[in-house]
């Protein structure tokens, strides 16, 4: 809007007089019918809306809230960009992208309030995943840390674990509540694949595992979920996770699993009994006879049957003629290659099975690659092998075997 023509004509529209129109125009070198809009403008507004410059609506308004949701699920810029011009956006990438570090800057000054809770009310629950620790003689552990902390004395359990499944779940719970004395209340889980039944729940609304929830009604206590991509929902266990790196510094200073096994016992009483924990201002231990009060009884030999159930895997048979069993490649014969199997853990013991036939059996074990004999010869007559001797043959196999047990 050009001010000095809405200037010009502010005495004829606060008199009412008409003014001439070519004469202005003639005197501001523009065209009448541009004196003639804003005089016909001016009757309408006041001069000071009249002036004011219209804004066109942003291209993103109607996507606002579209990319607040999706910024919360954790999606990438790039991805919501992508979804919201499927729903009509118009916009550039630039103008997503600044959007979503507006959201993610005013995220960032949200405060976190400190929730105490009263005695025998909660606990958390988490895992230390894939920790690596090297023995002084060079072997490679990978373990696992159960975590498990009260809310109202800080008192945890820590446990060594080789797998995170479900029977070994329920069977530090019921450690960590024959440890304590009782079951809280509450407790808050991860959303684990042994606790949610990710196939069928929806980001807020969870569903818990048929066979976890039977467990939690046996013990007495109410599963939580947490909230996804909000660890302060489950702040305890989280501080406890990184307090378990203190294992770290054992790197080359243990001499097996069972060495190491001690290291995390002795851990966790010195952060039971010798620490003083700073979110209350004492040992843990001193607040675990008011928590231990408030705990509810528990059936322990009702509880020990959860864990002692085995969970059968099923699992596709590479070309290899292996399947993955924990992370450890176990063979089975040849003619299964392609096909669909059944693993299941027996005590220390990996047993495959095909259509409910047994067909192989292996000593559960750390080595990657871990062949029965008559596998490996089965796979090398099949293959570039097949026109060596017998005796040619078996001295080939003993070789390589060994060089798989150095593994």
């Amino acid at each position: 809007m050009r001010k000095d023509i809405l200037e010009s004509i502010t005495e004829h529209l606060m008199t009412g007089i008409k003014p001439n129109f070519a004469d202005i125009a003639r005197r501001y070198n523009c065209d009448y019918r541009t004196v003639k809009r804003y005089y016909d403008l001016g009757k309408e507004k006041t001069l000071e809306e009249a002036s004011k410059r219209r804004v066109p609506p942003s291209l993103i308004e109607n996507y606002k809230s579209i990319i607040e949701d999706k910024l919360k699920l954790g999606c990438s810029v790039r991805s919501i960009y992508y979804f919201i011009q499927l729903k009509g956006y118009q916009g550039s990438y630039t103008t997503v992208k600044r959007y979503a570090r507006l959201i993610r800057e005013s995220c960032k000054h949200k405060a976190t309030i400190r929730i105490e809770t009263t005695p025998g009310l909660s606990a958390q629950v988490d895992w230390k995943e894939n920790l690596k620790l090297i023995s002084r003689n060079g072997e490679v552990f990978t373990i696992n840390i159960f975590l498990y902390i009260l809310g109202y004395s800080r008192m945890k359990y820590l446990q060594l674990t080789v797998d995170r499944l479900q029977p070994t779940l329920f069977e530090c719970l019921n450690h960590a509540f024959e440890k304590f004395g009782g079951v809280p209340e509450e407790i808050w889980f991860d959303n684990m694949k042994t606790v949610v039944d990710h196939s069928k729940s929806q980001f807020s609304n969870v569903v818990f595992n048929e066979r976890f929830r039977q467990y939690a009604k046996d013990a007495g206590f109410k599963p939580i979920a947490c909230r996804p991509f909000r660890p302060q929902t489950k702040g305890k266990v989280e501080a406890l996770a990184r307090i378990v790196d203190r294992l770290l510094v054992f790197n080359n200073e243990f001499e097996d699993l069972e060495e190491l096994q001690a290291l995390v016992q002795q851990l966790m009483e010195d952060l039971n009994h010798k620490e003083i924990s700073q979110a209350i201002g004492t040992s843990p231990s001193e607040r675990l006879d008011q928590e231990a009060l408030n705990l509810k009884a528990f059936d322990l030999e009702l509880l020990k049957v959860y864990s002692q159930l085995s969970v059968p895997l099923t699992r596709k048979v590479s070309k290899e003629a292996l399947v993955i069993f924990e992370g450890r490649k176990y063979s089975v014969p040849v003619k299964y290659i392609g096909q669909t199997v059944t693993c299941e853990k027996e005590q220390e013991d990996l047993k495959v099975y095909c259509d409910q036939r047994l067909i192989a059996r292996h000593p559960l074990s750390d080595r990657p690659f871990n062949y029965r004999r008559e596998d490996y010869v089965e796979i090398l007559k099949s293959d570039v092998f097949k026109h060596l001797e017998e005796d040619e043959l078996e001295a080939y196999v003993d070789e390589n075997l060994q060089a798989y047990d150095l593994l």
